[in-house]
């Protein structure tokens, strides 16, 4: 089953998302020159469809100076990036919000990996886009020429040139972007690490159970049977047990075990009268994989943001106030067992 992402999680890659249409207002990226005979500097100011002077003639000054040591115009018409990137920045925005209102994990996955190889790419091609315009020099036709030197401006940090020092730094564009960029490579860890630790807790949840199981049969009593997932078939729609947090069994008195995906088909087994002399119900704590706990006993939230199995939206908890928490997290409500099973009756026929 598609793993999805929490409310909490969405809300942030939606947020995380329109933080990047302050690329569209403010500077990427900014340049500036120092020298003794400019004290207030030169500038350029690196937009997402545009390059400008810091100051109203600035641009103007930097392409006559320019023009003395070979370096080409910077003529923002001439530059095809500045055309193509407002189009990709509108891509990352509608599909991060896109992902967020489908939840799915493999998305979000997804998008991280796109905006990262975008971000890549920018930074690869602002470095190509300075190494062109500072070592393709017009020495031929430039009045200052000194053998050997190129006038490649960092992409971050200073650097000393002639007699100026050039300076380059992320501008509130630019931060926006590597905020957005982190902000969802963090939810992406954070949910990849959710998902292994789910899987871990689900194997030792399953040892537990298992031996749990071997001790009651040990006391002459019937009870659960560890869970083969992958293998087990459930007993009512014959579908492969995979998801450890959803699965649930039915013991009889004597013993027999039937096993299900989902507590709504273990609903449905009970409610077609399929099962003679049930003993015990067991359901999964979703808040521990593996780990069973008698039905009757546990909290269930129902919620459309849940994905079961068979789409009933349903999660066992042990705890209330867990149960209670999940139910506002996901949006839902929490019901007990009697007040289950006419509901998941009525959802399976």
């Amino acid at each position: 089953m598609e793993k999805t992402m929490t409310k909490r999680a969405r809300i942030t890659l939606a947020l995380a998302s329109l933080l990047l249409l302050v690329m569209y207002a403010a500077p990427l990226w900014n340049i500036t020159l120092e020298a003794p005979q400019y004290p207030e500097g030169l500038g350029l100011k690196i937009m997402l469809t545009d390059v400008q002077g810091q100051k109203p003639h600035d641009l103007s000054n930097i392409n006559n100076l320019n023009h003395y040591i070979g370096m080409k115009r910077i003529e923002p018409d001439a530059i095809p990036e500045l055309r193509i990137m407002p189009w990709i920045v509108a891509f990352l925005i509608v599909s991060g919000l896109a992902v967020a209102a489908v939840g799915k994990r493999s998305l979000l996955y997804t998008w991280c990996g796109v905006f990262l190889l975008v971000a890549l790419a920018g930074l690869a091609d602002f470095w190509l886009w300075a190494y062109d315009y500072g070592h393709n020099l017009d020495t031929e036709h430039a009045a200052i020429k000194v053998p050997g030197m190129t006038y490649q401006p960092p992409i971050i940090g200073s650097k000393k040139l002639l007699n100026f020092t050039a300076h380059s730094w992320p501008a509130l564009g630019g931060w926006a972007a590597f905020i957005s960029l982190g902000v969802g490579m963090s939810l992406a860890w954070q949910s990849w690490r959710s998902e292994r630790t789910t899987r871990v807790a689900g194997r030792l949840g399953g040892a537990v159970a298992a031996g749990f199981a071997l001790l009651v049969t040990g006391c002459g009593q019937p009870g659960p049977e560890p869970f083969v997932f992958g293998q087990d078939t459930d007993a009512f729609c014959r579908m492969t047990i995979s998801e450890p947090v959803f699965a649930s069994q039915l013991v009889t008195s004597t013993g027999k075990v039937y096993k299900f995906d989902s507590v709504e088909c273990m609903v449905g087994y009970v409610h077609a009268g399929r099962a003679d002399d049930v003993a015990q119900l067991w359901v999964t704590d979703s808040a521990r994989p593996g780990q069973l706990i008698p039905a009757e006993e546990a909290f269930f939230v129902q919620s459309s943001a849940i994905r079961s199995p068979m789409g009933g939206g349903l999660m066992a908890v042990s705890d209330e106030v867990a149960a209670l928490a999940l139910a506002t997290e996901r949006d839902g409500s929490v019901l007990s067992w009697g007040e289950l099973t006419p509901a998941v009756a009525e959802h399976i026929h």
